[in-house]
């Protein structure tokens, strides 16, 4: 498991910059094992260098895609967020953290395709404000995937929300769900955005 500082989707890319000597090892391993995957969780408290963080029970499984080894030891790594866990329990940090986990699939529910386009615009729209106002965020001009249960989690993944409303769309029981509850934070973001633009 790799705790980081933010919440990864499935389907969502991970970009990590490896450097602590126990994630070097796991790196090590998840290239030697046939998967090469690995968890990720949101650390609540606490920080990802050095330990002693307190862990989200929710996470992604990642497989990473490209790997780099620099020169002094650290490495470059390219990750895609593959599918849901929930953790069971935490095991030893003997080199880096383990937990013991159970796959955690959506819930088969039937997504509006007019909300879903509804939404799409909607998170454009507040990422091209986001930007407007210098903000770093995804692409306005992303593209999608033609499945409605991973379009639900790519508009969680580029949504322009804070790391707790984005685990809180991770843990969302379904699709329709997570596009539902999506929908009323960008009511928040654009409403703080309006603000925004008005100031001086």
């Amino acid at each position: 498991m790799f705790p980081l500082g933010n919440v990864l989707m499935p389907g969502g890319l991970l970009s990590l910059h490896v450097f602590e000597d126990r994630y070097r090892q796991l790196v090590r391993d998840c290239i030697e094992s046939p998967d090469h995957e690995f968890g990720v969780v949101l650390i609540d408290r606490g920080h990802e260098v050095g330990g002693g963080d307190v862990r989200r029970p929710v996470g992604t499984v990642v497989r990473m895609v490209q790997v780099a080894e620099l020169p002094d030891g650290r490495f470059a790594v390219i990750a895609v967020g593959v599918r849901r866990v929930r953790v069971n329990e935490w095991l030893a940090d003997d080199p880096y953290p383990t937990a013991a986990v159970d796959d955690w699939p959506d819930l088969d529910e039937y997504v509006d395709g007019d909300q879903l386009a509804a939404v799409v615009q909607r998170v454009r729209r507040t990422l091209a404000l986001a930007v407007e106002l210098g903000d770093e965020v995804s692409d306005p001009g992303f593209d999608l995937g033609d499945d409605p249960a991973l379009i639900s989690f790519q508009l969680a993944d580029l949504a322009p929300v804070g790391a707790a409303d984005a685990y809180d769309l991770l843990c969302a029981v379904g699709p329709a769900t997570r596009v539902a509850e999506l929908d009323e934070l960008l009511a928040g973001v654009e409403a703080t955005q309006a603000f925004r633009l008005q100031s001086p």
